[in-house]
């Protein structure tokens, strides 16, 4: 190969390594509970809404004992008000969703400043997965998963 194209290979590598990645706008992660699936879009620059399955969060989530449970994860890391959060929730009941929308946001808030934000989050455990979940019904049993049939007396 003539020498002015083995240049030409190497100055075109060289520019391809100095592309500068593009800024994300948003993070976003997958959080569970039980049959819940959460996916949770953070928004970076926002205003501090949290919107829930196109509803403001204190509309479907409400009560302060929710409101406290689900700003836990943006407290604990000091972000509060600094991302606007889309969630989309689906499967099981709101109390397993409100399980899956905290763990969806723990793991995105770790997405978004992994060595500040990853230890407290590890610590407070919210990123692992609460795994209990209802257990499947077993063939010839009586309907539950663990209830057996009732015995002859005699």
């Amino acid at each position: 190969m003539p020498r002015k194209k083995q240049e030409e290979i190497k100055t075109k590598a060289k520019k391809k390594e100095k592309a500068v990645p593009a800024k994300v706008s948003y993070y976003q992660a997958l959080g569970r509970r039980k049959t819940s699936v959460a996916r949770v879009k953070i928004i970076v620059g926002g205003s501090g809404k949290i919107i829930v399955n196109q509803k403001p969060v204190e509309e479907y989530f409400p009560g302060e004992i929710a409101k406290k449970f689900y700003l836990e994860p943006l407290v604990v890391t000091n972000n509060l008000g600094r991302f606007d959060i889309v969630v989309k929730v689906k499967g099981s009941g709101k109390s397993a969703q409100l399980g899956a929308l905290v763990h969806g946001l723990a793991r995105a808030l770790q997405e978004v400043d992994r060595e500040s934000c990853r230890p407290i989050l590890k610590k407070q455990g919210f990123l692992t997965r609460d795994a209990r979940a209802k257990e499947r019904r077993k063939p010839g049993l009586a309907g539950k998963a663990r209830k057996r049939k009732q015995s002859p007396k005699r």
